[in-house]
């Protein structure tokens, strides 16, 4: 099985991907894991274009995977190859909310994670706003030729129904 979930950051594409990786014994990818370095010493800083692209390749080599994560332009062979598109589109109150969360989770060392600041939280936080006024709009008519395996969730609700054993 090949399922690849997409959505703006703070709506529960990792939470669902770690799940279905339970639910299904299928390995999940984080694509933030290979678009940034996370090697290096500073926050942004992006993995190189063929770097990127080779380990990106070698997810798409497997039999099953889970792929997660809020890019899609360079990503068609993924959709292409995936069994089922999720995207994640919640309420914006509900992102923001869990971005903050997490965030000050993160600050108060009670969950790992990036080396963010709270200037890198406020440009995320304003970042969410385009993502979903401008870049939803482009994933939605970008998967349109995909659209008979492309399911929209759009609560928690409808995330706990596809979790259901």
């Amino acid at each position: 099985m090949k399922i690849h979930i997409i959505g703006c950051s703070g709506t529960g594409k990792t939470y669902l991907a770690k799940k279905l990786s339970n639910k299904y014994n299928i390995l999940h990818y984080d694509l933030d894991n290979i678009y940034w370095d996370n090697s290096s010493q500073k926050y942004g800083i992006k993995t190189k274009v063929e770097k990127r692209d080779k380990l990106f390749q070698n997810i798409l080599e497997k039999d099953d995977w889970i792929i997660e994560g809020i890019y899609y332009k360079w990503l068609e062979q993924s959709f292409k190859n995936a069994d089922i598109i999720y995207i994640l589109d919640l309420p914006k109150y509900i992102y923001k909310f869990r971005i903050i969360k997490r965030f000050i989770k993160r600050k108060l060392k009670l969950e790992t994670g990036k080396k963010e600041t709270l200037k890198s939280l406020l440009n995320l936080l304003k970042w969410t706003d385009k993502f979903q006024n401008e870049d939803m709009k482009e994933i939605v008519k970008f998967l349109e030729i995909y659209k008979e395996k492309v399911y929209f969730i759009k609560s928690k609700k409808e995330i706990n129904k596809i979790l259901e054993f």
